[in-house]
């Protein structure tokens, strides 16, 4: 099992990769530990749950350990209630353009109005092919669009 992930955040120009969307999900998801060294995440994603540690993803490759498990729904609804302050609601919506996948989460709650596009490259020498149109601004290193941060600090509160 992989344990390593490289994870790219962009911001969006539009909402043009709606219809190029193979894939919706609807997710939940609170943090037990929002500590930048090890994150601990509950997350309910459409009828499944998970578990999910992450450490401090490494300055300039972004690569980071990440250890994720299945769980019973039930749990992680028990468990989320021990997640605050706030929980993160989401779309996602996936892309497959060219080799890679695109991962788009549009925000609600209290998030609402945020839209990140996130892109995993399976190792650290793997270069980002030419991006669609509706790719913008690369925010990887602000901090402040880690989910883990945005269920302490929400946008509508920047």
């Amino acid at each position: 099992m992989k344990n390593t992930e490289i994870e790219h955040k962009f911001l969006l120009h539009d909402t043009s990769y709606r219809q190029m969307a193979t894939r919706i999900s609807t997710i939940r998801q609170g943090y037990l530990s929002t500590d930048p060294d090890r994150t601990i995440r509950i997350r309910l994603k459409d009828d499944k749950a998970f578990i999910t540690i992450k450490s401090r993803p490494n300055a300039q490759t972004l690569a980071r350990f990440e250890w994720e498990r299945e769980i019973d729904p039930n749990d992680a609804q028990e468990m989320l209630k021990m997640c605050p302050p706030y929980i993160i609601e989401k779309e996602r919506y996936i892309v497959q353009w060219k080799d890679i996948i695109i991962e788009i989460d549009e925000f609600h709650g209290v998030n609402e109005g945020l839209c990140i596009a996130e892109i995993e490259l399976d190792d650290i020498n793997q270069t980002l092919p030419e991006l669609p149109g509706f790719i913008g601004q690369e925010v990887s290193h602000d901090s402040r669009y880690s989910n883990s941060y945005l269920a302490l600090l929400p946008y509508t509160m920047w």
